[in-house]
């Protein structure tokens, strides 16, 4: 058995108080994603805007996965998925879901309860026609989380799918498309000395106002 209880680190490098933080949890979730791209990245190489998804399968067990962050605004935060996927099923069955950030380089992570709904088709279309035309096509060739007899299949559909579209526009499929994810609470946490860590949680109102509140490391 490993034995991994010598990995400590001491988190030093920033606090999270009352006095400093704004009263919409997306303003505050704007800052610090922007002071750690400013820094350079989750570790100094990776992507900022990676986070991890969790869902309720239709399984009955929790699924968390990396996908990437493409948009956020005051309605909630959008990403992109194949809608037939497992994620997308589990989605379209329960849209209570997780997404949850970690960015090391800042000591920090911000945990996100929101309810999930598909973007309408012009998000999704102005979306897929930003994509590089090889992201485009992956997207058509890969029946995404079903079971596949090799790599050589992916391969092949593709060099199929290149010689069809070869000059000519890539439509966006029906199955592929965004989920805007509604938040209702948003909990920021900031590494602190002797692990007696921040942790701020705001929470939507009947009023849709944030209630905010420290909560116990």
């Amino acid at each position: 058995m490993e034995d991994l209880s010598n990995y400590r680190k001491s988190y030093e490098k920033s606090q999270l108080l009352e006095n400093t933080i704004p009263e919409d949890p997306i303003n505050l979730f704007h800052k610090w994603f922007y002071e750690t791209q400013d820094f350079g990245g989750p570790d100094a190489s990776g992507e900022v805007n990676a986070m991890t998804v969790a869902t309720i399968g239709l399984d009955g067990f929790p699924k968390s996965r990396v996908v990437l962050l493409k948009k956020f605004n005051e309605e909630g935060f959008i990403f992109y998925t194949n809608y037939t996927s497992e994620k997308g099923k589990a989605i379209l069955n329960n849209p209570n879901i997780c997404l949850s950030f970690f960015w090391h380089s800042m000591e920090r992570q911000v945990i996100i309860k929101g309810i999930a709904e598909k973007t309408s088709g012009t998000i999704s279309d102005n979306y897929f026609e930003s994509r590089p035309d090889g992201s485009k096509l992956g997207a058509i060739v890969s029946p995404q989380s079903e079971v596949i007899p090799s790599r050589d299949y992916l391969d092949n559909k593709l060099k199929e799918l290149e010689s069809t579209y070869e000059g000519r526009e890539i439509p966006r499929p029906e199955y592929w498309g965004g989920f805007l994810v509604r938040p209702i609470e948003l909990e920021f946490w900031q590494g602190r000395p002797n692990r007696l860590h921040d942790r701020i949680r705001y929470k939507l109102q009947d009023d849709f106002n944030w209630k905010i509140d420290r909560l116990s490391p």
